[in-house]
Formats: structure tokens, sequence, C-alpha cells
């Protein structure tokens, strides 16, 4: 029923179109007929999805239980049977060490065992982004006391802000000013005078071979 009113309609307006009386009449018969529900509400359904689309900014959501924590901003989850690795977002922990070539940091494996403390073996729900390069899922870890795990991190002296390229990879606005607290008590990776940054770390120590 629907399909052949609208058909119809399409048809009218068509024919119509070209003269402005047959144009308010049109307009007056889609009304009613929206209004007897034979028509869609396009403004009802906008509104729906704009909301989907702005919850938490995030793009996509995914659930599972975290098998494996890499370093202090990466873990593994398995969903359905398949292995996802996600990214921390905003957030950059010391690096853990790859090989001969790539060295890690001081306090890497005291970032990683403090995520592991928060994450390891549970089912949690985390709110994606994107997928970068690596295709690592890049995403907030919501956790059950209203914070994000990229903000106990960083709040616990774990991890920084990551504030690389100027900020380009910062969405959590809450982070900087955790990061300053964490500063000001000396935690973690503040301990020391002047901690050098991962992303400053992969650059001048991997790349350019200047530890």
């Amino acid at each position: 029923m629907n399909r052949v009113t609208n058909t119809l309609v399409r048809r009218l307006v068509d024919a119509l179109m070209g003269r402005r009386w047959a144009q308010l009449l049109l307009a007056a018969v889609a009304l009613v007929l929206a209004a007897l529900g034979w028509l869609p509400n396009p403004g009802s359904n906008t509104q729906v999805q704009a909301s989907a689309a702005a919850e938490d900014g995030a793009s996509f959501k995914l659930t599972g239980r975290v098998v494996r924590v890499a370093d202090g901003d990466t873990f593994t989850m398995l969903i359905n049977g398949k292995q996802e690795r996600i990214r921390m977002s905003s957030i950059d922990a010391p690096e853990v060490t790859k090989d001969r070539e790539r060295p890690g940091q001081p306090m890497a494996q005291a970032s990683r065992d403090a995520l592991t403390r928060l994450i390891s073996g549970k089912t949690i729900s985390v709110q994606c982004f994107e997928q970068d390069r690596y295709e690592r899922n890049i995403c907030d870890v919501p956790l059950d006391d209203g914070m994000t795990a990229n903000q106990k991190q960083v709040q616990a002296g774990m991890a920084w802000a990551n504030m690389e390229k100027r900020g380009k990879f910062m969405r959590d606005s809450k982070l900087p000013d955790l990061e300053q607290q964490a500063r000001g008590k000396r935690l973690g990776i503040w301990q020391e005078g002047k901690p050098v940054q991962p992303w400053v770390w992969r650059y001048q120590c991997w790349q350019k071979q200047q530890c």
C-alpha cells in the first residue's frame, strides 16, 4: 500500500511541479498522508540517526573478553571467537622492548601491569572511533566507576595524554588536566625528571638509533 501511494505521489509531483497552486496542494496532500502514517517522517528518522552517531563521538562499539595486555595502551579482546586488537585512544604509554633495535622505556612494565589490573580477563565494551594502519581499533575503554581506563592510566602516571602532532590524536579533553595532576604528584613516569614521550622515543631511539 505504501509503495503504491508513494509512486502515485511522485508521478503527481512530476506532473504538477510547474504550477504554484499545484505545489501548495501537493504539500497539503503530503502532510495528510504523513499524518495517516502512509509516508515516512524523515525528520524523526534524521534525529534518531544523528543522536546515535553523536553518542560519545564513537563510530562503533565492541564487546568481548580481554585476553592479552601488550603494554600500557594496547590489548587484545576475544569477540565471537575472533581476536581484535585495541589501541586506547588519546593516550600514549611507555614503549616496551620490541627487539634489539627497539629497546623499551623506563616504566613500560609498570604501565602494562597497571592496565592488566584494570581490564585483564574481564568482559568489557569499548567505544571505538576508527582503525589505524595496523588494523588496530582506536577506542575509549569505559569502566564501571564512570571513568575510562584511558583516563585511569594517565591519572596514575602510567601514560601520557597523547599530544603528538599538536594534539591531532586527542579526543578526551580531560586528559591533559589529569596528566598535570599526576605530574604534580610525581606519579609513575613523572618520578623521573624529564621522561621521554613515547612518540619522541619511537623517532629518536627506534628510527634514528639515538637512545
